[in-house]
């Protein structure tokens, strides 16, 4: 194991940098704060290539470092460890990770698939919402049209609680799932104010995918014009949207709710 005390560390420099998501993108690194979200990580398959711990911050003792190999763990001070941190309260764990990428023909379908995909949403909180309510649902994969956030964004991987990394997440563009969509079989259901019906009034429970877009914009006409049919959650007059994350809620609960009927 090593020991770093100093801020004028250039390994240090280096991982600061990294707080900007151009950074992160250039170089193909991620950075992992907490132990909850690092166990998680590692369990997922996820490359660690620096752990970084502070004695005098840890709460709780990991088991065995979560398996990273000792040449890579780092003991620094509570003065460095705050400095490269993302999070308030940290809890004395942090690593560096490299990003894993997953393309369409890499998901494995179950029988009846639940798909999410989310167009143009930008806020990380509401991403990572989503992606902690998709795998409680146990959706088969979330797919990413037009992307604005990065997906291994620290307040993504924050409020996922570290979900984002057992996930099948893919970035495509609306033309490339639309047609991925219906070379499998499967039924879009596009979250609209403009919908026919409610979404309980829809069979959900066969292969279907749920397309959501941005509580500012909406879907773009692609989705609209594309998706096999378009639902509405009833609200009552003055309002006209819900909060991202609580619509894919509501319509994953129902699709779950419908199959284990």
């Amino acid at each position: 194991m090593n020991l770093i005390n100093s801020l004028n560390n250039q390994k240090i420099k280096d991982i600061v940098k990294l707080k900007k998501a151009s950074e992160r993108r250039e170089r193909g690194l991620i950075i992992i704060d907490g132990a909850r979200e690092i166990e998680l990580a590692k369990l997922s398959g996820i490359e660690i290539l620096d752990l970084f711990y502070c004695p005098s911050l840890i709460k709780k003792e990991s088991n065995g470092f979560f398996g990273v190999e000792s040449e890579k763990i780092t003991e620094v001070s509570e003065m460095v460890f705050n400095k490269i941190c993302y999070k308030e309260g940290p809890d004395g764990y942090f690593a560096l990770a490299r990003a894993k990428k997953t393309d369409l023909s890499q998901i494995k379908l179950s029988k009846k698939p639940l798909i999410i995909v989310l167009e143009n949403i930008e806020k990380p909180g509401n991403i990572g919402a989503i992606l902690r309510t998709s795998y409680a649902v146990g959706v088969d994969a979330i797919i990413l049209n037009e992307s604005q956030t990065d997906i291994y964004n620290p307040n993504v991987i924050r409020a996922s609680e570290g979900f984002v990394f057992n996930q099948k997440i893919v970035i495509s563009s609306v033309r490339e799932t639309i047609e991925w969509l219906k070379n499998n079989k499967i039924t879009s259901y596009a979250a609209a104010t403009t919908g026919k019906n409610n979404y309980t009034k829809e069979k959900m429970n066969l292969g279907i995918a749920l397309i959501l877009g941005s509580e500012a914009d909406g879907l773009s006409e692609k989705w609209l014009k594309s998706a096999d049919k378009l639902v509405k959650i009833p609200m009552a007059k003055g309002i006209d949207s819900l909060n991202v994350s609580v619509s894919a809620a509501i319509l994953l609960y129902e699709a779950l709710r419908q199959r284990e009927k």
